[in-house]
């Protein structure tokens, strides 16, 4: 890759070029951010799992830009324009938008003024003119009066066209512009005539300006959708003489107009080229600058929500109850093995109208004592509080732990091909109340076969690069599965196909050799998957595991290629592997230094011993259980100043959501967290589904909105 291209890499993160080059070496061989991050740091200087996947981003990057500079170059060869100094100014290009600048000049237009006049011939005099030294201007303007141009004021109207658009094609100009507007450059807002009450949810923005250079991401993606919508109008202004005087500056460079009256074209084209020209090209062009920062900022912070989501605490293989709630209709309760099977599903109808509250009582008990329940998760959705009420009222023979689970996405799973194709002889209420289930046992392994969007922890994700939005989000799944591991002999076709190297394909082959021959055995057996060659095998040996195998490092991170060196170490302490693993006193006796070698340094010793210690591990915290007041069950039972407990259910750039127990979340806003000191981001506070206790500051029964502020533990 250009070299230019790495430093800008390097750079832009802030590590050095040796780390940057390695890197991209084995991107380009396949490797996985994940691979990379885990198993190769070494090779990277121990780049984090987030570096390595923001070279990978920006080394894409390049790649679609050398394919649009291939394009520029044979457009401009084309057109014999093509000039040594032209090419090297394209070769050592990095960003897009000069590159466009510099193609500006010689893409093919459709009709405009300029192209006009220089049909009508006028080109030839406007070069005159731009040599700033015409002094019988006049007298030969009347030598291109002809019977498409026919007076020498059409002359000067033509020529000045010409001298317009080349204005707006220096490319110093236009950067030294889109400079100036991106730092001083003002967003003015205006509600559309007698779209008042229909944007009504833009109201704050009916009347609004605030500069583009520092206005947070939320902002910039609610005006531009409500500017999309009709609702308001929208322009970037910018001072028109500092402007001005930006164009006059560089395209004069210093040199006299001679005569007077060359000047005074000079004058009037540089105005027209800026107020129909330059001015809308690039208040065009810092709108999409602000849009697409505004959407990286947006898609990175549904990512962090997002790990936070995935990474949320399991309670393990325990033997669950799963309660989706309803009112008219019932809910749907389903009991679950330890290893997430359907064992039983039922529906009791404890609240209005029914009120079976001695029928729904009998068989919750039931259930809890026939199925050796250890814990109930309740869905938090419609008739949730009620039916939490309903449960904790109930007395079992054995300890049971209750949770409130989020339903956000249940019913897009519990109708996808996936759900269909686990339970097809079951309706999607069955599914739903399944997945509410799962996800408590196992959040991971649950919520990878649902769409990211359809989890509730987004910030305008509707409006932002969709195709931006995928790569994070399938960044993020793919390095949340990886950093916990799966279990190969349960883990299901959705969860195995985010393992680095694998992919939907391999990810069924392995589920169907499951199927087939029983489970693995070791991780070794891999390589008889069909399709499975050894270098997938070197991407996502690593990150599977095998609790029962014969070898105990395939239940750990340890990779396969370092089988031997752990063997060396235990020979060298006197015991196998099995003795070593788990024995912290042999472990520590171990001198690292002594296995160090050009391909295994520190960072792996390192990992490798602390995975010893802890073989297996998880990663994530253990859930714990939460109860809501009993003081309030809807809006209006909310009052200023009650101190609540709460769980935060989405982070955005201007503050954090917040469940209370009614139907309605609160919003904490960023200015209401940090108890008069500054806070940069929600998220530098507080984490998802992290339990709090919030004060109410303000309840807007109309609008049903709820004004929380954070409280210090």
């Amino acid at each position: 890759m250009n070299k230019l291209y790495l430093e800008n890499i390097a750079s832009a993160i802030g590590v050095k070029l040796w780390q940057v080059e390695n890197c991209i070496e084995l991107l380009a061989e396949g490797a996985t951010v994940p691979f990379v991050s885990r198993y190769r740091k070494e090779a990277t200087g121990s780049l984090t799992d987030v570096e390595v996947a923001e070279v990978n981003f920006r080394y894409l990057k390049f790649q679609e830009l050398d394919k649009r500079k291939n394009a520029v170059i044979a457009s401009i060869t084309e057109q014999e324009k093509m000039t040594d100094e032209l090419m090297k100014q394209i070769e050592e290009c990095t960003d897009a938008q000069r590159l466009e600048d510099l193609y500006l000049p010689y893409r093919p237009k459709r009709k405009t003024r300029a192209t006009v006049a220089k049909a009508n011939g006028l080109e030839p005099f406007a070069q005159r003119m731009l040599s700033l030294d015409f002094p019988q201007m006049m007298s030969v303007a009347k030598e291109f009066v002809n019977e498409n141009v026919p007076d020498v004021e059409a002359v000067l109207q033509g020529a000045r066209d010409i001298i317009a658009e080349t204005i707006s094609e220096n490319v110093q100009i236009r950067e030294e512009l889109r400079k100036y507007y991106s730092q001083s450059g003002v967003l003015e807002c205006k509600v559309a005539k007698g779209k008042e009450e229909e944007g009504e949810n833009y109201s704050n923005y009916f009347n609004f300006s605030g500069k583009l250079h520092n206005m947070p991401s939320h902002r910039v993606l609610a005006i531009l959708r409500a500017d999309e919508q009709k609702i308001l109008s929208i322009k970037v202004s910018a001072d028109e003489n500092i402007s001005k005087r930006i164009i006059n500056r560089l395209f004069l460079n210093g040199k006299r107009c001679s005569p007077r009256q060359l000047y005074e074209q000079i004058e009037l084209a540089e105005e027209d080229s800026y107020k129909r020209l330059l001015h809308p090209s690039i208040e065009n062009e810092v709108l999409k600058m602000a849009k697409e920062r505004a959407d990286l900022e947006a898609v990175k912070i549904f990512g962090d929500n997002l790990k936070q989501l995935l990474l949320a605490p399991p309670v393990g293989q325990k033997r669950t109850l799963a309660i989706d709630p309803g009112f008219r209709t019932g809910c749907k309760v389903v009991c679950l093995d330890a290893q997430e099977a359907l064992l039983h599903h039922d529906v009791i109808m404890p609240h209005p109208p029914q009120n079976k509250k001695m029928e729904a009582m009998d068989k919750i008990m039931d259930m809890v004592e026939r199925f050796d329940i250890e814990v109930i998760a309740i869905g938090n959705g419609t008739a949730s509080r009620e039916t939490e009420s309903f449960i904790k009222r109930l007395s079992f023979g054995h300890p049971v732990k209750i949770y409130t689970v989020s339903e956000d996405g249940a019913s897009i799973y519990s109708a996808s091909e996936t759900a269909r194709e686990e339970f097809p002889d079951y309706d999607v209420t069955v599914r739903g109340a399944v997945s509410i289930g799962r996800r408590l046992m196992d959040p991971l392994a649950e919520l990878v076969k649902i769409d990211p969007k359809s989890l509730g922890v987004g910030q305008y994700q509707h409006d932002v690069d969709q195709t931006l939005l995928k790569e994070k989000l399938d960044e993020v799944v793919e390095g949340c599965v990886n950093s916990v591991g799966v279990n190969l002999n349960t883990a299901s076709t959705h969860l195995l196909s985010y393992i680095s190297g694998v992919g939907p394909v391999l990810a069924k082959n392995i589920v169907k050799y499951r199927t087939e021959n029983g489970p693995f055995r070791g991780r070794g057996e891999l390589l008889n998957v069909p399709r499975l060659g050894k270098k997938v095998f070197e991407q996502a040996a690593g990150f599977l595991r095998i609790p029962d195998a014969v070898n105990q490092l395939d239940n750990t991170s340890v990779h396969p290629e370092r089988y031997a060196l752990v063997e060396k170490m235990a020979k060298d302490a006197g015991c196998s592997v099995a003795e070593l693993i788990k024995d912290e006193q042999k472990i520590n006796s171990i001198e690292l230094q002594r296995y160090v070698r050009e391909d295994v340094g520190m960072p792996t010793l390192t990992d490798i011993v602390a995975e010893l210690k802890k073989p297996g591990r998880d990663i994530r915290e253990a859930a714990k259980e939460f109860s809501f007041s009993q003081e309030i069950s809807t809006l209006e039972d909310l009052k200023q100043g009650m101190e609540l407990p709460g769980i935060v259910t989405n982070l955005t750039a201007f503050g954090a959501f917040v469940d209370i127990g009614i139907k309605q979340n609160g919003l904490i806003h960023i200015s209401n967290m940090g108890s008069g000191r500054y806070i940069k981001s929600p998220s530098d506070v507080l984490k998802l589904h992290q339990h709090i206790k919030v004060e109410v500051m303000k309840v807007d029964l109309n609008r049903e909105r709820i004004e929380l502020k954070l409280l210090a533990k």
